[in-house]
């Protein structure tokens, strides 16, 4: 388990939002929840729970719409499979099945009106329980040795407060992403003193944009139960990060390792690519398949 030397409060809890259709995975999200659409052969949660675990986190809510029970299921124990493979003495495919299960403590959270990201965190309010916790948007997967969230973990231990991953991102999608403002205090770390959703180009105080993985002071969670409404007419978990500054402390880190979103086909594609150029055998078949 990763050092969790600090005088903060220790983060042991994560929350990970996993509602939406999946509309530009169709036909595929007909019947198969968009997080267990995999990267190869891994779902994308997969990714976001180990993250989590990776980085200490014991104890997992994914924030879910009525009828994504499977996503969940996902992480329990599957008797029949592992009875199969037990009988069969494929002993490493059935070790690799239950460590799955043991990640970590998984618990689902409902959100039955869907009102943004902000309300999507909201909704896991009770089990964060006044603690500060993780947020993981799963779409976004992030390779590297030290996993964003540890990553962010390293501030958190330096710093407390909160914690937001960042990137900076080209000015002509500056409109579609929360935008941080701030001063440097360390390599890569900013001190935020402001954050804005969605900005006009013009009103963007930095090129430097949120990266869907965050350690939250539960303060903001008292933020959200107001129900503000941001842009686009949703509740934006950007805003009550926004509430917090100069309350609290807030830093963002520009994370390191290879990211991708697979919310979209385009992503999913390049992360596969990048998982499969990571394996020799698999590199070889991409390499060929490309000169064919």
């Amino acid at each position: 388990m990763p050092n969790q030397t600090s005088t903060y409060p220790v983060v042991t809890k994560a929350v990970i939002p996993v509602g939406g259709l999946g509309t530009r995975f169709l036909p595929a999200t007909r019947t198969v929840p968009k997080p267990l659409l995999p990267v190869l052969n891994v779902p994308v949660i997969e990714y976001a729970v180990r993250e989590a675990a990776e980085a200490g986190i014991t104890d997992v809510a994914i924030v879910m719409s009525p009828g994504m029970e499977s996503v969940a299921d996902y992480f329990g124990n599957q008797g029949v499979l592992e009875r199969e493979l037990k009988s069969r003495g494929r002993d490493g495919l059935l070790e690799a099945q239950l460590e799955i299960a043991s990640l970590a403590n998984v618990t689902t959270v409902y959100q039955h009106d869907p009102r943004g990201p902000g309300h999507a965190i909201l909704q896991a309010r009770d089990f964060c329980a006044g603690e500060p916790f993780v947020v993981i948007f799963p779409d976004d997967v992030i390779i590297h040795d030290t996993s964003a969230t540890e990553q962010l973990m390293q501030v958190y231990r330096e710093h407390g407060g909160t914690v937001i991953a960042s990137t900076e991102s080209s000015m002509e999608t500056i409109h579609t992403k929360g935008v941080i403002g701030g001063s440097n205090v360390a390599d890569g770390v900013v001190a935020v003193d402001q954050l804005v959703e969605k900005p006009a180009r013009e009103d963007a105080p930095s090129n430097l944009t949120i990266v869907a993985r965050y350690i939250i002071d539960n303060a903001a969670l008292d933020y959200l139960a107001e129900e503000h409404a941001g842009a686009d007419g949703e509740i934006w978990l950007t805003d009550a990060i926004a509430y917090l500054i100069g309350k609290s402390p807030v830093h963002a880190l520009q994370i390191v390792g290879f990211h991708a979103d697979t919310g979209n086909p385009e992503g999913m594609l390049r992360a596969a690519l990048y998982v499969a150029m990571q394996d020799p055998e698999m590199a070889a078949i991409v390499k060929q398949t490309l000169s064919d």
